[in-house]
């Protein structure tokens, strides 16, 4: 995380959280019967627990698909800064990054029972581990190290519980911003829908790594690398369900690019950029878009806005090959970091850094078009939102 965020960050101002470690877990017996258990929906939050109003762990809480506001169950305690969040494919362990120089990554046992921390954290080899995804296969979790300018390749043993790190892959190079690209920064490491190529976007250099992982030795070989334009400051990448597409949101000029992927030698070629905000948008503070998902039936893509406070609701078209902007809309608080939909796509949530909120919206399946689902939920500077 750069120094810019960081100052914006320790602005925050403190807010009361939750509950003990548990206490989700128990506010999903909910009285009614086995139908009322069955709407009840969880959804874990990251923050960081090293900042002024920062949280004391992993936020609990809980939803209701039909009606959509979260409501706070408790934290679990003890992890320290889970900026962001990854479950794993049998959803039965969830992985948080712990953002400081000496990065980490920790694993936690969740569904029937309380939250429990398995193990201990492991390295990531590198400083601010920003990101981190666990490859479909289930057997390694892989890390982006912000401030490291790496990717590390953990081994998922029996149960959930992770080994020491396989691989750490250094990237090299810098860009046109002295501020921000003074040197590598890994943004994003996610696997192709087809599982076969790792692909990591990196905002210092302004490019998109495609990596082979091997399955036997947990190592990575780089097989393409993707430029995008220079000052672009990739961040995130989302893929179209069809696997042939993608889209890279550019944090530094505001831009979103869809871009083509060929899943048999895991290529990238990146389209035009195109603004993430109508032309002539005012803005009171420089805009650094976030997050970027795709809608699980690949109609439309999403965008958070930081800065201008909103979330871009983009059209896929031409079988996702291009995109479209259909609208803007509010984002229920200020300076949304991570957007995320749930399971069903009916809603998406934002987690608005500044304001200490975390918005749900109704998403209109047949425009894409967001509405509020009722109050944002108070939370302690949430970072992450994941739904499950």
């Amino acid at each position: 995380m750069s120094s810019y965020l960081r100052a914006a960050d320790a602005r925050l101002s403190r807010r009361r959280f939750g509950a003990l470690a548990g206490a989700g877990v128990a506010a999903l017996a909910v009285p009614g019967g086995a139908r009322a258990a069955e709407a009840l929906r969880r959804a874990y939050l990251g923050t960081y627990t090293t900042q002024p109003g920062g949280g004391t762990g992993i936020g609990l809480a809980s939803y209701r698909p039909r009606k959509g506001e979260l409501a706070s169950t408790g934290v679990l305690v003890g992890v320290q800064n889970p900026s962001f969040l990854a479950l794993s494919p049998d959803r039965r362990t969830l992985y948080a990054v712990d953002e400081r120089a000496e990065g980490a990554v920790t694993a936690v046992r969740v569904g029937a029972g309380a939250p429990e921390v398995l193990g201990r954290a492991r390295g990531t080899g590198g400083a601010d581990p920003c990101h981190l995804s666990v490859h479909p296969d289930g057997r390694f979790l892989l890390t982006a190290n912000y401030t490291g300018g790496s990717v590390a390749v953990h081994p998922i043993g029996r149960g959930g519980v992770l080994g020491e790190a396989t691989d750490v892959v250094r990237h090299t190079g810098a860009g046109p911003d002295p501020e921000r690209q003074d040197g590598p920064h890994a943004h994003m490491v996610v696997t192709d829908p087809a599982g076969r190529y790792v692909v990591a976007v990196d905002l210092g250099t302004d490019s998109v790594h495609t990596y082979r992982l091997d399955p036997r030795t947990g190592k990575l070989r780089e097989r393409s690398r993707a430029a995008m334009k220079p000052g672009a400051g990739p961040r995130h990448l989302a893929f179209h369900p069809t696997g042939r597409h993608a889209y890279v949101v550019n944090e530094l000029d505001s831009t979103l690019v869809a871009c083509g992927y060929d899943e048999r030698t895991g290529v990238l070629s990146p389209g035009a950029p195109q603004p993430t905000l109508p032309s002539g948008t005012e803005l009171t503070e420089r805009n650094y878009p976030a997050g970027v998902l795709v809608s699980p039936d690949g109609r439309f893509v999403y965008v958070s806005n930081r800065g201008h406070n909103s979330i871009a609701v983009f059209a896929a078209e031409c079988g996702g090959a291009a995109l479209r902007l259909v609208s803007v809309t509010p984002s229920g608080g200020s300076y949304p970091r991570h957007i995320a939909v749930d399971p069903a796509g009916g809603l998406l949530f934002a987690a608005n850094q500044r304001s200490g909120t975390v918005a749900a919206f109704r998403v209109d399946s047949r425009t894409g078009r967001l509405a509020s689902a009722g109050a944002a939920l108070a939370a302690p500077v949430p970072v992450c939102v994941l739904p499950v």
